[in-house]
């Protein structure tokens, strides 16, 4: 009798001790989970919310001790309106929970507006990390194609269907396909790096990945735009190797941190699997353990 006795408080305390241990984003900065082109706010997605542009990674970091932030800011717009949209859907988030600084984890341009939000709009006190996870830190050649191909004379009608599509996805207008797909080329976003250096007392980092056999089984969509990424990266020195639309070359920003582990039967990580986006990425890798090294790291270095 004394033995079950003893066994039963041992297992008593046991769950007692597992029910309160800490977890391992507590006491971390809140996230602000920063999104690219075509993006929205998770906590609404698309589709009734049955489309996610983070897979559930807002929640995954909730779940291990984090308070996030997932902005909807405007899907096809230029670096400087996004930031400007990102930077007040941020103070009021802090202002309404008494925080006093963030981490970002910002994807695709999400990092470049992340980064003049920070240098140019006054907000680097407010920011600890940037993490920059398959940003388009030294623009992208699909940019440079893309504009090459459209005419300027069909660019405003281009932004009118654009607008017409977008009030139907997002229910949103204003939206600007031109600005932002020239925000993304090569040389403005070189002239972007030039007048926005990193700020002092803000860490950055660069997280990325990149397509290894461009197999339409596990990247459908991003195994059609590679070879457009691979030729037009060897072309303009940034070589081939790319996550779809973006050469590995230019996702490096600040300290390079690498990418995700996966198994040998997977051919890689490309643009939108990144941020598991409609849940297309943990299909192929352990898309859960990779945002929460990210989040740890920035926490660590807080």
């Amino acid at each position: 009798m004394k033995f079950i006795v003893l066994s039963l408080l041992a297992v008593s305390f046991a769950w007692a001790g597992s029910g309160s241990s800490t977890k391992p984003l507590q006491g971390s900065y809140p996230i602000v989970l920063s999104h690219g082109v075509l993006g929205f706010d998770d906590t609404k997605g698309l589709v009734g919310g049955l489309i996610k542009y983070w897979g559930g990674m807002d929640e995954h970091l909730r779940s291990q001790g984090a308070a996030v932030l997932t902005p909807g800011t405007n899907p096809m717009q230029s670096v400087q309106n996004r930031a400007n949209d990102q930077k007040n859907q941020i103070n009021l988030w802090i202002a309404a929970n008494g925080y006093s600084k963030v981490h970002i984890i910002a994807h695709s341009q999400g990092a470049l507006v992340s980064r003049y939000m920070t240098s140019s709009l006054g907000m680097a006190p407010k920011v600890s990390t940037i993490t920059s996870i398959n940003g388009v830190n030294r623009g992208t050649p699909v940019a440079d194609i893309a504009l090459a191909v459209i005419p300027s004379w069909l660019q405003p009608s281009v932004n009118i269907v654009i607008n017409v599509l977008s009030k139907v996805i997002y229910g949103k207008t204003q939206q600007d396909l031109i600005a932002m797909t020239s925000s993304l080329t090569v040389a403005n976003v070189n002239a972007l790096n030039n007048t926005n250096p990193n700020m002092a007392g803000v860490k950055y980092y660069s997280y990325g990945s990149h397509i290894t056999l461009p197999d339409l089984i596990q990247h459908p969509i991003m195994g059609l735009a590679y070879p457009i990424t691979w030729t037009g990266g060897v072309f303009n020195g940034q070589g081939g190797t790319n996550d779809g639309v973006v050469p590995l070359s230019s996702q490096k920003w600040g300290t390079w941190k690498g990418g995700p582990s996966y198994g040998i039967f997977t051919t890689g990580v490309d643009h939108i699997q990144a941020t598991n986006f409609s849940y297309m990425g943990e299909t192929w890798y352990n898309v859960r353990q990779y945002y929460l090294t990210m989040a740890s790291n920035a926490k660590s270095n807080q």
